[in-house]
């Protein structure tokens, strides 16, 4: 493909400089287009140039993708994980250093090709998910299954080929089979999953106790006291019960570096059995008691919430016109917006049940006040010792947390 578009190897080895006809190349490439152009059907000639290169890069990341499935098939075969990031990393250093003959910036083109690895990375996953295939011939009913994170569930449990049932009263994905209520399912699937809303997911199990289910039953709810009665009437049963807590959104797609929680409710296998359906993922797996899932979740979930809460609210009190804002925002105003923005198209009634059913959750609120006064104070005062301690601290608790990392 870049022979075809008429552009010479720029693949020089470590310490080696382009060859003659590719800087020849580049220089030309580089000269203005402008010589000799002034009208509107030269503008037209060179956007019609510019789309037949986008098609060609697009052509060109097709490619990649292919050739990533390929790889992806073959470390399958060899037994070796989906990531290798040393790998990647000589990938990223040979990228700046192509950057750096072709004149383009090294960080753009690392952050393009970051971009490009991690659709890699999401294809092989997928595809290692689709080749194990642990779920052919197996079924689930997801109750809730019409939710965003439901609709996750309902993804990633059908790529590993299970026959995936929802019951929900809502319409759901068209090709999914749905039942509207789940008491009318004869409930013979090897596994359940209850996705509801914290206050409805523990009657929920209660009822599922009785009925005595005989395949895996697993939670997916942020937090886990309120589960408590739900959770210990399906042990009580003697069913295999254990509870989950997927820490992503319902648009995640790679699951590298992204964890997922485990709490144990006194059946092991119940968790072997869970933990299983991500195994061929590059999930982390992390097990806990529940008393400590809440206790930190506090601070994960409830505090990084409130705190984007505040920001927005504290916008929109101002009386600040967002356009205005965004006009001179910086670096920082601007990431903290996204992030913001984020959390203000999340559902409020699941927002709230993080925040008012968790017994630690007033804990982190409280600090987060004590936080803000603490600047207000230091500010009102003009004391800019105070200031500085308050950034130095912070400095030094996120230093400790690389280092622990």
């Amino acid at each position: 493909m870049v022979a075809q578009l008429g552009i010479p190897p720029a693949w020089a080895g470590p310490g080696e400089t382009a060859a003659p006809e590719f800087r020849e190349w580049v220089r030309k490439a580089s000269h203005p287009y402008l010589a000799g152009m002034n009208t509107p059907d030269h503008l037209d000639r060179l956007r019609t140039e510019l789309g037949t290169v986008d098609q060609d890069l697009l052509a060109l990341v097709a490619r990649r993708q292919a050739l990533a499935s390929a790889i992806g098939e073959l470390k399958r075969g060899l037994g070796r994980p989906v990531r290798d990031f040393s790998q990647e990393k000589e990938v990223l250093e040979r990228t700046r250093r192509v950057a750096d003959r072709l004149g383009l910036s090294g960080d753009l083109a690392v952050a393009l090709v970051r971009l490009l690895i991690a659709s890699s990375l999401t294809r092989q996953e997928q595809d290692r998910l689709a080749a194990v295939g642990g779920g052919v011939g197996r079924r689930v009913l997801i109750i809730g299954g019409s939710g965003r994170m439901g609709g996750w569930l309902v993804r990633f449990l059908g790529s590993q080929g299970y026959s995936v049932e929802i019951a929900d009263p809502a319409p759901g994905p068209a090709s999914v089979p749905r039942i509207e209520h789940w008491q009318t399912s004869g409930l013979d699937h090897d596994i359940i999953v209850v996705a509801a809303t914290l206050n409805a997911s523990s009657g929920i199990m209660k009822e599922l106790a009785t009925r005595r289910p005989r395949g895996l039953i697993f939670d997916v709810g942020s937090l886990k006291a309120p589960l408590t009665l739900g959770l210990q009437a399906l042990r009580a049963a003697g069913l295999k019960v254990t509870s989950i807590h997927p820490m992503f959104g319902p648009d995640t797609e790679l699951l590298s570096g992204r964890h997922v929680i485990f709490v144990d409710c006194g059946v092991p296998e119940a968790v072997a059995e869970a933990r299983a359906l991500f195994a061929p993922t590059m999930a982390v797996q992390v097990e806990m008691s529940a008393a400590e899932h809440d206790r930190m979740i506090a601070y994960v979930l409830g505090l990084s919430h409130a705190t984007n809460i505040a920001f927005f609210s504290a916008l929109t009190a101002s009386g600040e016109s967002a356009p205005a804002l965004e006009r001179m925002s910086s670096t920082t105003f601007d990431a903290q917006l996204a992030v913001a923005t984020q959390v203000a198209s999340e559902n409020p009634h699941l927002y709230f049940e993080i925040q008012h059913l968790n017994a630690f959750g007033l804990e982190p609120l409280r600090a987060l006040r004590e936080a803000a006064d603490s600047i207000l104070r230091a500010v009102e005062r003009g004391d800019e010792a105070a200031f500085t301690r308050l950034m130095e601290s912070g400095r030094e608790y996120l230093g400790r947390r690389r280092v622990e990392g």
